[in-house]
């Protein structure tokens, strides 16, 4: 059995671990707070402005469709990996770099593949691999729209020269604080989606159907992205939070298991020095 100072050093190095991921939790849990509000406040104005793109691209003809529609033989795809900066979020980023690596060696096995690494967890994953083609780990330094707009205007530039034929998203869908959805959506080309019979898409445009799809595609595009960094960002925050709640009860049952130990040895302690006391006083009687 370890001696008394020892299981004292571990009671005192499991107490301050304690503090720390309880420390960890409260600010992720208040973090989550506002992450929360802004991708639940987005997700609808996204979800309905990327139906209706989908929806007015599939009432364009072929000859008329946009730039950012057309489909051309895979031979070039890239991933954008959306991870974090830090760890200490449980699977979180794990996640994410197993399903791109899932991606990479069987869906796209024919396929030359390449990352964009959105997260330096991403970034430090794939960089030994020579596929990252851009690091973007700074975005979360400052998450605005317009500088996530930058990087879907990066991405589009990619598309439409011709560099990658397909591109596409891997990221975590905030659901709640405790559960994260891996989403893997197409960003480039956009599949515009089959005309339902019995919903009408005959519409009054003006100027007209082409010039209102090729200004709001790029809008459309620069939302999912943002609305995809924002799941992400959200769900990271969600991911702490539990993971340093379980931290926490672990340390807790950790420090008291030490403590019961520790008064186990010390009374054990104190009962040989009195059987030693009592020995050494019964030998001088004797």
């Amino acid at each position: 059995m370890a001696n008394l100072k020892e299981i004292r050093n571990r009671i005192s190095s499991v107490s301050s671990t304690m503090q720390i991921t309880s420390a960890m939790k409260m600010v992720s849990a208040a973090k989550l707070k506002k992450a929360q509000d802004a991708i639940t406040a987005m997700r609808p104005y996204a979800d309905k402005l990327t139906e209706l793109l989908q929806s007015l691209s599939a009432t364009l003809d072929a000859d008329s469709g946009s730039k950012f529609s057309e489909q051309r033989e895979v031979k070039k795809v890239l991933l954008v990996a959306i991870t974090s900066n830090r760890g200490l979020c449980g699977a979180f980023n794990s996640n994410i770099i197993k399903e791109v690596s899932k991606l990479t060696k069987v869906t796209y096995a024919n396929q030359e593949v390449s990352y964009i690494a959105v997260g330096k967890k991403a970034n430090d994953a794939f960089k030994k691999t020579n596929r990252v083609v851009a690091n973007e780990s700074t975005i979360f330094d400052d998450l605005t729209f317009d500088n996530v707009a930058d990087i879907a205007q990066t991405l589009m530039d990619k598309f439409v020269t011709g560099e990658y034929d397909k591109i596409v998203l891997v990221y975590n869908k905030f659901k709640n604080a405790a559960t994260q959805e891996i989403m893997t959506e197409q960003f480039l080309p956009i599949v515009p989606i089959e005309a339902d019979a019995n919903v009408n898409l005959d519409y009054i445009f003006e100027p007209s159907k082409i010039e209102i799809v090729e200004q709001l595609i790029p809008k459309s595009l620069k939302t999912q992205l943002y609305k995809g960094i924002r799941d992400s960002f959200a769900s990271e925050h969600g991911a702490r939070m539990t993971a340093m709640h379980k931290a926490t009860d672990n340390a807790t049952e950790l420090r008291d298991q030490l403590k019961l130990t520790y008064n186990k040895a010390r009374q054990a302690a104190i009962t040989n020095e009195i059987l030693e006391i009592v020995g050494g006083a019964e030998a001088l009687n004797n």
